[in-house]
């Protein structure tokens, strides 16, 4: 026999279950801004976009200013003066013959202006000829001139008599180095210089240049030394 219990059991578990709702208040609600909400929205959104804005610019017209004060100083930017070594002999020495009393040394330095409307003063300058680090001589500018820009002044003298100091001994080391090779000496370029830029004129420098040089057995500048540009240094 067929159980009816069974059969009606069966068919009420088959029967689909009915939708539950829940409370009102677990349902999702929607929020309606008023009007004043999204004007005050857009007045922060519009004064963010114009703060960016006026930022942006700020930074631009500072980035551009930068760019012309580095242009500007590049111009302005003072550079040394170009020393160059033109000539340098001892005849002297290529003769062979002769002590210190009749030593002579010839020497031509060019102190080069390179600066475009950049002047330089020259208060006072010296130029000194080392051999083996010793002073053997030297050759006094005291008065003072002014240089133009993108001109040259050049240092000539002949040194001899009681402007040239040499002893027995150097000069017999001179003969020495002579009979094995170049003879090498050193000249010396010393000033105190300012730069004058339009009406405004720089604090004073003290210039040095130093200017190896050495002459074969005929007494004569080696080409390799000659017109040779000279470091430059301030203290």
């Amino acid at each position: 026999m067929i159980n009816l219990n069974s059969i009606l059991l069966k068919k009420m578990q088959s029967r689909p279950e009915l939708p539950v709702y829940g409370r009102d208040e677990d349902r999702p609600i929607r929020r309606h801004h008023s009007a004043s909400y999204y004007a005050h929205w857009v007045k922060e959104s519009l004064t963010t976009r114009v703060s960016k804005l006026v930022c942006s610019i700020f930074l631009g017209l500072l980035a551009i200013v930068g760019l012309i004060t580095f242009i500007l100083w590049l111009s302005l930017r003072p550079h040394r003066p170009r020393i160059f070594l033109n000539d340098f002999s001892v005849p002297a020495l290529g003769q062979g013959v002769g002590g210190p009393e009749n030593a002579q040394i010839n020497f031509e330095v060019t102190a080069r202006n390179s600066n475009q409307g950049i002047g330089v003063y020259y208060d006072a300058s010296q130029v000194t000829v080392y051999y083996q680090e010793q002073s053997i001589g030297g050759y006094q500018v005291l008065t003072p001139f002014y240089q133009q820009p993108k001109n040259s002044t050049i240092f000539a003298s002949m040194l001899s008599g009681s402007s040239l100091t040499v002893t027995g001994s150097q000069w017999k080391q001179m003969q020495n180095d002579r009979t094995r090779g170049p003879v090498s000496f050193r000249v010396e370029l010393t000033s105190t210089i300012r730069f004058k830029i339009s009406s405004w004129n720089s604090k004073r420098h003290r210039m040095h240049a130093n200017c190896p040089v050495a002459v074969g057995q005929d007494g004569m500048i080696l080409p390799a030394y000659m017109d040779k540009r000279c470091p430059v240094y301030f203290n």
